[in-house]
């Protein structure tokens, strides 16, 4: 059931009566509907925590510059608000389709045609999240300095502080931190997604893929990648067809852990112990 009062703003924003809401599979940090209109269906994302308009806000600014790079599709915004207690962000509703391989080669060739698109520094002009969680986006020189003070620091010092993790841990980020520059190669910053795991793209039409949920910023490619990995991978297809395109530089395997490190501590901040072992093992091999 959709509260009265939400869908009323929902109609406003789509200048449309919305004539059923329908629950639908979303991720864990909001509630999703398919809301159906005399014009076609759209997607709606709602969620009751205080602050989550910045939320909405942020995730439509990611999709606007995802779109802008004109590399890849991502859903049209309709557009955000709040209403009772709610903040919602109503997005163009696409079909899924099966994924054959001309979708993954499609997919490949567009996230490497994405990450071509740079800028003058890591980071970003604004702050966003992953999940539910504040990114820091401040602006950085080199990839080193973004990637320890905006990405893996805040979210070691809150697991540190909530979570407990193990006896040594601050002493060896420490460490870690200091390997950062040596570990990496350097490269410009790229556009990415920031957030690239399975749930987080769609296979729209004719083979077409769509990028959602995005916690998009400038940083290393290699993000996108060791992100993409983490539970699982895509199809080879994918990986080949973005190797083909935009060739690593060599060791990317010896170098998956260091990137990964920054999602299981998200993942800690948001679910709890169960990745804490992961991140020891990665802080023990790089410290």
């Amino acid at each position: 059931m959709l509260p009265p009062v939400v869908k009323e703003a929902c109609e406003e924003k789509l200048g449309l009566p919305v004539t059923r809401a329908s629950f639908i599979g979303g991720g864990d940090i909001n509630e999703a509907r398919l809301l159906e209109t005399t014009q076609g269906p759209f997607f709606l994302k709602m969620n009751a925590r205080p602050g989550a308009i910045r939320m909405f806000e942020t995730e439509a600014q990611g999709l606007q510059l995802l779109r802008d790079s004109e590399a890849i599709r991502v859903p049209q915004t309709i557009g955000a608000g709040e209403a009772g207690g709610y903040a919602f962000l109503i997005l163009e509703y696409i079909q899924e389709a099966a994924r054959s391989r001309q979708f993954w080669d499609n997919f490949g060739r567009a996230l490497a045609s994405l990450h071509r698109h740079t800028d003058n520094h890591f980071g970003l002009g604004h702050d966003n999240y992953i999940g539910s969680l504040p990114q820091s986006n401040q602006q950085h020189d080199t990839w080193a300095e973004f990637y320890v003070l905006e990405r893996l620091e805040p979210q070691a010092r809150k697991a540190i502080s909530e979570k407990g993790l193990w006896a040594g841990a601050t002493a060896g980020f420490g460490r870690l931190y200091n390997r950062i520059a040596e570990i990496c190669p350097e490269e410009p910053p790229a556009l990415i997604h920031g957030d690239l795991w399975s749930g987080n793209f769609i296979s729209a039409h004719s083979q077409v893929p769509v990028l959602i949920d995005p916690a998009a910023g400038y940083a290393h490619r290699e993000m996108d990648l060791a992100m993409s990995q983490l539970f699982g991978g895509f199809s080879p297809f994918f990986y080949q067809a973005y190797e083909a395109a935009y060739p690593c530089q060599p060791g990317l395997d010896e170098r998956i852990d260091i990137y990964q490190l920054y999602y299981l501590l998200v993942h800690v901040n948001l679910f709890g112990g169960g990745y804490v072992s992961p991140v020891q093992r990665i802080v023990a091999r790089y410290a």
